[in-house]
C-alpha cells in the first residue's frame, strides 16, 4: 500500500439494489416507493432546490442577500431533522432528540416569527405570482413546491398512523412553505431593485 493512502469507504453498498432501504436506528428494509421513503425524499429535493437558491444569491446587493442567506442555510439544516424523524419508524421515536432529530413546536414558532418579520419588510402581493422573476426566488419558489409536496406525503404517513398525530412535522412543513414564498418574494424584490439601480 504506498505511503499516505488511505482505503476510503465506498459510496454504494448495492442494498438498495432490490428496491428497499433502511430507516434509522435499524428495523426492517421498506420499500424505496413507501409513503415514508417519499415523504423524506422530498424535504431532501427540498434541501437541494434551497441549495441553489443559496447559491444564486450573489444577484443581490442589499442587506436582502445576507438575511436570506442565513436563512436558507438554517431552513436546510432544519429539514435534515425533519428527514430524521421521517426516515424513523414510529416503533423507535424514543430515540430522537429534539431539535436535532426531532421537530419541535418552538422551530414551527420560529418560521412564524421569520414571516412576521419579512412580511413587515417586504409587502406581498396582493394578485397570484408568476415564478421567475429572479433566480434566487425561482429557486426558493421550486423549494416551497416541493415542501408542500412533502407536507401532503406526511399528511398520508399521519393518516396511515405511521406518523404520530402530535408530531411537529406538519405543521412545520406548512409553516415552511408559507415562510419560502414569502423569502421569494423578498429576493424578487432585492432583484429588482438592484436591476433598477444598473
Amino acid at each position: 500500500m504506498p505511503c499516505g493512502y488511505h482505503s476510503a469507504v465506498r459510496i454504494y453498498t448495492r442494498k438498495g439494489d432490490s428496491g428497499t432501504t433502511g430507516l434509522l436506528y435499524g428495523g426492517a428494509r421498506i420499500s424505496k416507493a413507501d409513503l415514508r421513503t417519499d415523504a423524506y425524499g422530498s424535504t431532501d429535493e427540498a434541501v437541494s432546490e434551497l441549495g441553489l437558491a443559496r447559491a444564486a444569491f450573489g444577484a443581490l446587493t442589499d442587506r436582502t442577500e445576507a438575511r436570506l442567506h442565513e436563512l436558507v442555510l438554517r431552513i436546510q439544516r432544519e429539514l435534515f431533522v425533519v428527514g430524521a424523524e421521517l426516515a424513523t419508524d414510529t416503533a423507535r421515536r424514543k430515540r430522537l432528540k429534539a431539535g436535532t432529530t426531532l421537530v419541535t413546536p418552538e422551530m414551527v414558532t420560529a418560521l412564524e416569527h421569520d414571516i412576521d418579520a419579512l412580511e413587515a419588510d417586504y409587502p406581498m402581493p396582493a394578485e397570484f405570482v408568476v415564478p421567475g422573476e429572479s433566480m434566487p426566488g425561482a429557486a426558493l419558489d421550486m423549494a416551497r413546491s416541493t415542501v408542500r409536496r412533502a407536507e401532503r406525503r406526511v399528511v398520508g404517513l399521519v393518516d396511515a398512523g405511521a406518523l404520530p398525530a402530535e408530531s411537529s412535522v406538519p405543521p412545520y412543513l406548512n409553516r415552511l412553505a408559507d415562510l419560502l414564498f414569502v423569502m421569494a418574494r423578498a429576493a424578487d424584490g432585492g432583484y429588482v431593485r438592484v436591476r433598477q439601480g444598473d
